[in-house]
């Protein structure tokens, strides 16, 4: 395969239900699916995503506190996790990046500004990034998989196949 001499930057376009369906769920309190619980003292979001840990597995819950990556920031290599879903939903109110790909390469990837009230659960086998943070530090509440069986790929792009991402 012929790669091109260079990719123009990826530029973060807004996290959308619609256009994230192809990588998993978008996490948000979405009003149409709410309803009021505790005599009328809190709305509950119901069932936003589903955990799926896979057969064998447990989910277990995580903080993962990211910091950014040097700028700018330059695409690399992509994971993924055949065995379960990974959910990341933020602590703080700050907008993050999310790297999505249908597949392991620099010009197949996508990514996606998510606003601080905004978390995902990315679906099982599908290519990302590492987490992608904006704010000197940031915490996120992680539903992953725990369990026996390799639940993480990771591929490096060859030599000179990368993309940077466009500043937000």
């Amino acid at each position: 395969m012929t790669f091109p001499a260079s990719l123009p930057p990826l530029v973060p376009v807004p996290l959308t239900a619609e256009d994230f369906a192809p990588f998993g769920d978008v996490i948000e309190a979405d009003h149409d699916r709410s309803h009021l619980i505790n005599e009328g003292r809190t709305r509950r979001y119901h069932a936003l995503a589903t955990a799926a840990p896979g057969e064998g597995g447990e989910a277990i819950l995580s903080i993962f506190r990211g910091t950014p990556w040097p700028a700018p920031v330059t695409i690399r290599m992509l994971e993924r996790h055949p065995l379960g879903t990974q959910a990341f939903v933020p602590m703080e109110r700050h907008p993050w990046l999310v790297v999505v790909a249908e597949a392991p390469r620099a010009e197949a990837c996508r990514c996606f500004l998510a606003r601080g009230d905004q978390g995902i659960q990315i679906a099982r086998g599908v290519w990302h990034h590492p987490l992608l943070v904006l704010q000197p530090s940031q915490d996120f509440l992680v539903v992953d998989r725990a369990g026996a069986g390799n639940n993480l790929e990771e591929v490096w792009f060859p030599e000179g196949e990368t993309v940077t991402l466009a500043p937000v």
